[in-house]
């Protein structure tokens, strides 16, 4: 299976347990570990965990792996690598505080 299809069974995943904010960036051509990076706002702490739950179920049931998971007992901020897909779960104040979407420019978006 291609990162392609990973980074479509995450951005399901998401829409599922109604992530807010969806953005894909393509940073294949800029980074030399993902090729793919994704922010999802989470409306509270308990979605946040919600929607990480529901991310590795959907990774683990279509043979990917996941490589780490940081911030699962803070839910502000969650990180879920899964190699050439990143995934990053945030609440509204952590993603305006951290700008993700910023370090990596416009270029790189894909999917709003």
């Amino acid at each position: 299976m291609e990162s392609t299809d990973l980074k479509t069974i995450c951005y399901s995943a998401l829409e599922d347990r109604k992530a807010q904010d969806i953005l894909i960036l393509d940073i294949k051509d800029i980074s030399d570990f993902a090729h793919w990076f994704i922010i999802a706002t989470a409306s509270s702490s308990t979605n946040a965990k919600a929607i990480s739950n529901r991310l590795l179920e959907s990774i683990n049931l279509s043979n990917y792996h996941v490589l780490g998971i940081e911030g699962q007992d803070d839910s502000e901020w969650i990180l879920v690598d899964c190699g050439d897909v990143v995934v990053n779960i945030m609440q509204q104040d952590a993603r305006e505080f951290y700008d993700l979407e910023s370090l990596w420019g416009e270029k790189t978006l894909i999917s709003a």
